[in-house]
């Protein structure tokens, strides 16, 4: 196998599997805990505006988790999702050692991580980004 092919195979598979992630994080959120609940435990966590915060989380890792599995703007939406991680792991894991069993910013940092492969790296070429790049 060459080397192109090994590349995209692994940025593709990387924005599938962010996407599902994010995808089911925002579906939590909206759906199966709900936005007030949401709002709720962002309150208590003392998230700002807690309401409002909670909807924009979960529209965002919904919407953001979508669009990374096109790979469509998908360096401008990991670049946002990287912000919204850092504002869960400032709100809901600081403090709480580092493991995810102990609320610890352990996933959070491996999704960062991987975000910022997407900011450095793009979409790969099966992607939307790709079909409307210009070269």
């Amino acid at each position: 196998m060459d080397r192109p092919f090994i590349r995209e195979t692994a940025l593709l598979l990387l924005r599938l599997v962010l996407g599902v992630v994010f995808i089911a994080h925002g579906w939590d959120k909206m759906f199966i805990t709900g936005p007030v609940e949401t709002a709720g435990g962002f309150s208590a966590m003392g998230v700002p505006n807690a309401q409002f915060s909670a909807y924009a989380a979960g529209i965002t890792e919904l919407v953001g988790g979508g669009l990374l599995i096109l790979g469509f703007l998908s360096t401008i939406v990991a670049a946002i999702l990287i912000l919204l991680m850092c504002g869960a792991i400032f709100f809901a894991h600081f403090g709480k050692g580092f493991f995810v069993s102990d609320g610890g910013p352990e996933l959070v940092l491996v999704l960062i991580a991987a975000l910022i492969i997407v900011v450095v790296f793009g979409a790969g070429r099966v992607s939307l980004d790709r079909v409307f790049a210009d070269d």
